[in-house]
């Protein structure tokens, strides 16, 4: 039981401040400046970024260390499917 309440609080806690903080974002978005707007986009990017190398790509990097000196490549791989991915969608969604 001790450990379903440690997931649950795993999981809620970052979804909590998910919510939170896109909440904010709606309700703010009409009075923030522009200026202001890109520097907190640029902010997100960074983070975004950081927690993808040192949550994913460094311990994919890790967990692969038995290819020894190929040991980045599936995480490069992975990487670039990723980015992709996300580009194929990019150009195939509609824009509001």
């Amino acid at each position: 039981m001790a450990q379903t309440m440690e997931l649950v609080r795993g999981i809620l806690i970052p979804f909590l401040g998910t919510c939170l903080g896109s909440a904010c974002v709606f309700l703010m978005r009409s009075r923030l400046h522009v200026g202001v707007q890109r520097v907190l986009t640029g902010f997100a990017a960074g983070v975004m970024t950081a927690a993808s190398i040192w949550s994913l790509l460094v311990p994919a990097m890790d967990q692969s260390y038995e290819m020894g000196r190929l040991a980045f490549v599936p995480a490069f791989v992975g990487f670039w499917i990723g980015i992709l991915f996300l580009l194929l969608l990019d150009l195939s969604l509609i824009h509001i």
